[in-house]
């Protein structure tokens, strides 16, 4: 997104392809900006400049992306003309006015469907706020700076409850513009304008996390990953497989595209349960459900806490997780903010998984029947594609071995 209002061209190389990612080649190119892709894994972005995106004659089609739909609107603020942004049926189902509220208090005219999509943007002057976060949520703090990007008369500033995600903010510096870090808030100056370049992308670490698990708890698998993102506010999880007792190392420690990064080697393991309260929970929001299935395979009861938000999300993930697992032969419950689970350190007996078509339920099941006795039958395995296409082509070789 910050390539289509960067100025001259932007060369992405590491670019994920996921029904997400092709979302947001679409969404830019209806706006005006000239995408050209060389390769899988390579763009070349000629952006409009920050303020040359063009409102298109119909919707822009968000698909599934929940990032898109919440990220965009910030960059919209500072646009000429009337955006509608739209999606699928379990997009349209997500809360859009965390964001359109914010917006609002710049002066931005933000209108929502009953507090969802579809929603309109009406671009105009923008005034800095403050805004303190109701509820931990980079996708919101994002929108908030990236509007901060046209304010006029000073910097935007976003306070956190907890520290989030902050590649828009890591993104936006490498991009020339001022950003101030505190503890607990970030601030933007407003911008003339953004030059990205040439820019690395380096390995998702949500996409590594069902690998990772898979290695952890598969007899006999040796697995390395080779260039994954290690932004300390994205991976929670490693330090909560420290706790459990975790066998993994990190080597080659590096920068990628302005971001930490290097390779792990993972190694199965004996695990003993964790808690994970809810200032730990946005560091590893996306990883939750995997959690749950290391929980289950570990020496003694774990504790998910603060993480309501989970039941936002494509699904009810926290009453998928539980009713999956569930139906394997784990001993889980669920609360309102998190579940319970009596670990058993034996291989669930296999069965079902209805991914309830949401990506990360479908990445579960898969990795829970790659480690149960009997396997299991996974409905809606397509949804994994909507944020890793390949996932599993990759899977494959981590199959458990046959005694």
């Amino acid at each position: 997104l910050q390539a289509a209002v960067a100025e001259g061209e932007t060369h992405i190389s590491g670019f994920g392809r996921s029904e997400d990612t092709e979302a947001t080649i679409r969404a830019v190119r209806d706006l005006g900006v000239r995408v050209y892709e060389a390769d899988d894994e390579t763009l070349r972005v000629f952006g409009a400049g920050l303020r040359g995106l063009r409102a298109p004659q119909r919707p822009l089609d968000c698909g599934n992306a929940g990032t898109l739909m919440r990220l965009l609107p910030g960059l919209l603020a500072g646009q000429q003309g009337r955006f509608e942004l739209t999606g699928d049926d379990s997009l349209r189902s997500r809360p859009m006015e965390r964001i359109a509220e914010p917006l609002r208090l710049m002066g931005v005219a933000v209108e929502t469907t009953d507090g969802h999509a579809p929603l309109t943007v009406e671009g105009g002057p923008v005034t800095p706020i403050t805004y303190e976060l109701p509820v931990a949520s980079a996708q919101v703090k994002s929108a908030v700076l990236l509007a901060g990007l046209y304010a006029d008369g000073g910097e935007t500033t976003v306070e956190e409850p907890v520290p989030t995600r902050d590649h828009t903010e890591n993104l936006l510096a490498q991009a020339g513009v001022r950003v101030t870090r505190r503890p607990r808030s970030v601030s933007v100056a407003p911008a003339e304008r953004l030059e990205l370049g040439d820019l690395e992308i380096p390995g998702d670490f949500s996409a590594a996390a069902p690998f990772i698990v898979a290695g952890t708890l598969l007899a006999g698998s040796e697995l390395t990953i080779h260039g994954v993102n290690l932004n300390p506010r994205r991976t929670g999880l490693l330090a909560v497989l420290e706790r459990m007792g975790a066998n993994i190392t990190v080597f080659n420690r590096r920068r990628i595209g302005g971001e930490p990064a290097g390779d792990l080697d993972v190694r199965p393991s004996e695990l003993v349960g964790a808690t994970i309260a809810a200032a730990e929970v946005p560091s590893l929001v996306d990883e939750l459900p995997l959690f749950a299935l290391l929980a289950v395979h570990a020496h003694g009861d774990s504790l998910l806490r603060g993480a309501a938000e989970l039941r936002l999300k494509e699904s009810d993930r926290i009453e998928a997780v539980v009713d999956n697992l569930r139906r394997l032969g784990a001993h889980i419950k669920a609360s309102p903010d998190g579940f319970v689970v009596r670990g058993v350190p034996s291989r669930l007996r296999g069965g079902s998984v209805d991914a309830r078509g949401d990506h990360r339920i479908a990445m579960l099941g898969a990795i829970a029947g790659l480690a149960s006795r009997e396997g299991v039958d996974l409905e809606g395995a397509e949804s994994a594609a909507v944020s890793f296409p390949g996932f599993y082509d990759l899977l494959d070789s981590l199959r458990a071995p046959t005694s």
